[in-house]
């Protein structure tokens, strides 16, 4: 159930970059770690400003529910087997065939995505990411039946 799934990174519908199932995932298996650097809150609202400013569009802030935790993937990340950087450019969906969960492994903590149920070959890998509810909202466009709308 740990054996290392076949994914690939590639232009995504939903946004931008996506990943996708490359093998076919059981409902529970492990799909991949999200990986980047550890910072507290206070730095990552810091940082994310200087993001904005240097015109990166993509930033990749992992705010977890552990209080003051966040995982950086912006500059730093997981590599696929293509070289390319994987885990952070998973897309958000209402209705996820994923789930993050937070595990600790030798006392680090780490953020694994999860299969929530089978992923066929081909399919997107997608979550509902854990965004806090604000009251200026970002648009979902994954359209998926559940949808609500927004991310947050």
């Amino acid at each position: 159930r740990t054996r290392k799934k076949h994914l690939r990174f590639a232009r995504s519908p939903v946004h931008d970059w996506g990943l996708y199932a490359m093998d076919r995932i059981a409902s529970g298996d492990m799909v991949i770690e999200y990986v980047g650097e550890i910072i507290g809150a206070q730095v990552a609202d810091e940082r994310e400003k200087v993001y904005e400013t240097q015109v990166i569009w993509s930033i990749y802030l992992f705010r977890t529910a552990v209080e003051n935790v966040v995982v950086d993937a912006t500059k730093k990340g997981n590599v696929g087997s293509d070289g390319l950087v994987c885990g952070r450019v998973i897309n958000h969906s209402c209705d996820p065939n994923c789930t993050a969960k937070i595990i600790t492994t030798n006392g680090e903590m780490n953020i694994v995505i999860y299969a929530k149920q089978h992923i066929g070959l081909g399919d997107e890998i997608t979550y509902d990411y854990p965004f806090p509810v604000e009251q200026d909202k970002i648009a979902c466009f994954r359209g998926s039946f559940k949808c609500r709308g927004y991310l947050n």
